[in-house]
This record gives C-alpha cells, sequence and structure tokens, in this order.
C-alpha cells in the first residue's frame, strides 16, 4: 500500500475506535496528531528507530471458556497478548495475520475486523527504551487446538482466565483493554 493511503487508512482505523475512557481519549488524540505530522510512524530499524512505531497486538479469545492467551515474552519480561512490529507500509491487520502464524502457527480469525483498542506505552524489559503505538485486535481460538509458539520469542505461553490473568506482570493496559471487551462485546 502506499505510504499516503496506508497513514489515511490507520487514520480512518484509529478515528473509529470508541475510547473506554480519558486515557484512551488522549491516546487517540496523540495517535491522530501523531501520524498526521509525516514523521515515520513504522519501525525501519530494531530495536527503536524511530523511538515512536507502530505496532498491532492480538488478544486471542476463548469466548465460550473465558479464557485469553497471553505469551511470556523474553524481551519485555512481561505476560503480553501476541504481535509485533508494523512493517513499512503494511496494514495493521495484515500484521495481525502475519504474526498470528509466526507466533503462535495459527490463522488469524477476527471477532472483530478491526482494532478496538489504542494505548501508547513506553517499552520495559531487556530493549531500548521506545514507545510503541499498539492498536489491539481480537482473536478466537479453542484452547483445545494446537498452537505452536515461537520459543525465540517466548518462554512459554499460557491461557488465562480472564480473571485470573497476571496484571502485575503485563501490559500495563490490558487490564482496560479486557474490561472494554468484557462490558462492550463479551
Amino acid at each position: 500500500m502506499k505510504a499516503v493511503d496506508i497513514r489515511d487508512r490507520i487514520c480512518d482505523i484509529v478515528s473509529a475506535i470508541r475510547p473506554l475512557d480519558d486515557i484512551e481519549r488522549q491516546h487517540v488524540n496523540f495517535v491522530l496528531s501523531w501520524i498526521q505530522s509525516d514523521v515515520e510512524i513504522f519501525r525501519i530499524e530494531k530495536p527503536a528507530t524511530p523511538p515512536i512505531h507502530l505496532v498491532s497486538y492480538f488478544l486471542v479469545f476463548s469466548p465460550e471458556q473465558s479464557k485469553v492467551l497471553l505469551v511470556d515474552h523474553k524481551k519485555a519480561e512481561l505476560w503480553l497478548p501476541p504481535g509485533g512490529h508494523v512493517e513499512l507500509n503494511e496494514d495493521p491487520k495484515d500484521t495481525v495475520v502475519r504474526e498470528a502464524i509466526e507466533e503462535l502457527g495459527i490463522t488469524a480469525e477476527f471477532i472483530f475486523e478491526k482494532p478496538l483498542f489504542v494505548t501508547v506505552t513506553k517499552t520495559v524489559g531487556n530493549v531500548i527504551q521506545h514507545t510503541d503505538v499498539s492498536l489491539w485486535y481480537a482473536l478466537k481460538w479453542n484452547p483445545e487446538d494446537p498452537l505452536i509458539y515461537d520459543k525465540d520469542e517466548f518462554h512459554q505461553i499460557r491461557w488465562f482466565e480472564i480473571d485470573e490473568v497476571p496484571f502485575e506482570r503485563s501490559d500495563p493496559h490490558l487490564r482496560r483493554f479486557i474490561k472494554k471487551i468484557k462490558e462492550n462485546y463479551v
């Protein structure tokens, strides 16, 4: 996709997100201004160039069993949703499709076609600190079906009951995303 077209598409995607709270409203406003500023929004060099760049997260749900899949991420040292950096001029949804195959060995089965949440977060762990602008998607998967996860990136993967997610060792916005899902979509 051409650079101008993808920026417009991402602006449309972010504009369509209904903020859960004031934090997300601030993040939406920041992201729209950031995209429209013409700075580079895609990571072009690992690990942190530019210092703010676009990421697609996808939280894998088992709606029937009220479970979510998290990965024990080696570099971040956190339990996170799977996901990855959006490549140059890549549609963020295509990032989810690519990363679902690379990280879990699955075909992405979207609950919703567009992201439901957007966050702006400084990274932690064993990486050069930078800021991830994350679009959060929701996928569904049956916990009984096999997953082949990327052992180079993750110590392990695990299904958690929604009410037993280790929030103290996860993305600072994960609790709010799960709340948004529970209040509006589950």
